[in-house]
């Protein structure tokens, strides 16, 4: 478990039998592991220099463990400022290209392959620093592997802004929908559209993918790069350039014209359920597969999509839409 700080399987076993002894001199714990006496000095010494074992004073050596939750987060600290050093270094590397750092003699690159492909879709969001952008369309994966967003859910927590436009077919998708609104929980902002014309992912406005049409059509979703066992076969990775400022614009025209998908909590009169059905409308969803999503009967559907419908005094599900819109309903 401790692996991702330089900690060996050897040590961390050690690490473990002085947490349970309390403390114990080298030879006592060598026994107790069944290791060497001379190994288990070596990485005794390994785990003084990491901080999580500390010697006892007294007339023999003896190791005590330290307390986990402290040392294992200055390892994280550190091995977090490690990784902040090597991305400071980006920039000086970026300038022994031709051109320095934002060279526009070449804006883009094709990236071959699914697992080169799924790397850089997650290199992407993790370089974020402010916001990222998703159209996202179907198809999605064929045999029903449900995506995977703990990245997106954990960037959210750090304050990464998600904006994502979706076309108004991938709400129809099996489960689709329940983790749209898993998102819109943890802070993804959320439109629909009909006819997203292509799947695009763009970071800090800086660097854009772009998966292309795959010969697979398990297309996989634009925050992965794919499904796990596979992905695009190619995708075009774009930084600054006029194809990435179109980018921008083709995604900002399709979040203007797009309709909120979620209802506010907040608002009086209007429960979860509500929220529930007002999004299934505004994703375009028919009487009957709003019933079959949210367990209700067809009828009770109708007569709560009227009166909901009454209300914002419209006349048509797209109407609602832009009604709840205007009104602050939706978000």
């Amino acid at each position: 478990m401790l692996e991702p700080f330089g900690v060996t399987d050897s040590e961390e076993t050690l690490y473990r039998a002085l947490l349970t002894a309390g403390d114990a001199t080298p030879a006592a714990l060598a026994e107790s592991v069944g290791q060497s006496p001379t190994l288990t000095g070596r990485r005794l010494r390994a785990l003084e220099a990491k901080g999580l074992v500390v010697r006892t004073r007294g007339r023999s050596v003896r190791f005590r463990a330290a307390p986990p939750d402290l040392a294992i987060e200055v390892l994280a600290v550190e091995e977090q400022q490690r990784i902040e050093r090597a991305r400071a270094a980006a920039a000086e590397f970026a300038a022994l290209r031709p051109g320095g750092a934002r060279s526009r003699g070449v804006p883009l690159m094709v990236v071959r392959g699914p697992e080169a492909n799924t790397r850089r879709y997650l290199q992407a969001q993790l370089a974020a620093r402010e916001e990222v952008l998703i159209l996202d369309k179907p198809p999605y994966l064929a045999d029903g592997v449900e995506p995977q967003y703990d990245l997106q859910l954990e960037l959210m927590a750090r304050g990464v802004t998600y904006r994502t436009v979706y076309d108004s077919r991938s709400l129809e998708e099996p489960g689709q929908f329940e983790r749209v609104e898993r998102l819109a929980r943890a802070g993804e902002r959320a439109r629909v559209v009909d006819g997203v014309p292509l799947k695009m992912l763009i970071t800090d406005r800086s660097s854009g993918l772009l998966p292309l049409g795959a010969r697979d059509p398990r297309e996989g979703d634009p925050r992965e790069g794919g499904p796990r066992e596979g992905g695009p076969r190619e995708s075009v990775a774009l930084e600054p350039s006029p194809l990435l400022d179109g980018l921008l614009a083709l995604f900002e025209s399709l979040w203007a014209r797009g309709t909120p998908l979620w209802s506010s909590p907040r608002e009086a009169g209007l429960d979860t359920v509500g929220r529930r059905m007002l999004g299934y409308a505004i994703a375009g969803c028919t009487d009957a597969a709003i019933a079959r999503r949210t367990g209700l009967s067809k009828r009770t559907v109708e007569r709560r999509m009227r009166a909901l419908m009454d209300a914002l005094g419209a006349r048509t599900r797209f109407q609602a839409g832009l009604q709840a819109s205007r009104r602050g309903l939706a978000e």
